[in-house]
């Protein structure tokens, strides 16, 4: 369904507007990094919540939320802290094909990495530069600095690679969240350098369902360039925030479903 221009901007922008607010929070994932205080709690729990984030909502945040008792619900503590008998917990924690290893993995990359680093922000910027015009760049970096670490072979696909073509659409939501900034308390804006413009929308098959209906996409794979052409679509009618259109593609393809 295509609509001319003008008649777009409206209708994204409403959607945007009614699915950006405090009530979306309790039925998404992002209400795990809700929970918390703390910028590096929230950082932690929302890198783990969005890293799980395929399948339904439901069972994300049922999951998401086992993982946070896990971590005696202190994520940031718990990952700079932990010790290996303090791992044994996880053997048995499993989300679709999520498996303890890749979950132990997971843990102990991510505090190499901030040992590193000093700070999930720190450790997307270490791949970013303020000329980029999307964060595919920071998501590589963080991927070949998570797989430094000892890992199985298996693992590898928890962590997408956008030089393979990957939309990173895991990645990209927690960006999202961690970068935008508005008045509505869903997305934190935390980090500042990044700019809300260099984020590429969140792409999965209900994104782009969404988006091909209503003519803003025309590739037919949802991958990296597929992303990237959404994005640079959706800046036309938003150049500064153009993410936040994801809220409206989410309102759209519960309507198509």
């Amino acid at each position: 369904m295509k609509f001319p221009q003008g008649e777009m901007y409206t209708l994204l922008e409403r959607l945007a507007d009614y699915y950006n607010r405090p009530d979306f929070i309790a039925n998404d994932p992002i209400q795990i990094p809700h929970r918390y205080q703390k910028k590096s709690d929230i950082e932690v729990s929302g890198f783990f919540a969005a890293l799980i984030s395929w399948g339904g909502r439901k069972a994300i945040i049922e999951a998401a939320s086992r993982l946070m008792e896990l971590m005696d619900d202190a994520p940031s503590e718990f990952i700079m802290g932990h010790q290996p008998h303090d791992l044994k917990r996880f053997e048995r924690f499993v989300y679709r094909t999520l498996q303890p290893d890749d979950t132990l993995f997971l843990i102990t990359a991510l505090q190499r990495a901030l040992q590193k680093h000093g700070s999930m922000e720190q450790l997307f910027m270490s791949g970013w530069h303020p000329t980029d015009t999307d964060l595919y760049g920071a998501i590589t970096a963080v991927r070949k600095e998570l797989l430094s670490s000892p890992h199985l072979p298996r693992s590898r696909k928890h962590l997408a690679n956008p030089e393979a073509g990957s939309a990173a659409k895991r990645l990209h939501l927690y960006l999202r969240w961690m970068v935008r900034s508005d008045n509505n308390g869903v997305d934190f804006g935390l980090w500042k350098n990044i700019r809300p413009n260099q984020l590429v929308c969140p792409l999965d098959i209900h994104t782009g369902n969404a988006a091909r209906d209503l003519g803003l996409l025309t590739r037919k794979a949802n991958d990296r360039v597929a992303a990237l052409e959404l994005t640079n679509r959706l800046k036309q009618f938003d150049p500064n925030d153009p993410v936040k259109y994801d809220f409206a593609l989410f309102g759209y393809g519960k309507q198509l479903a």
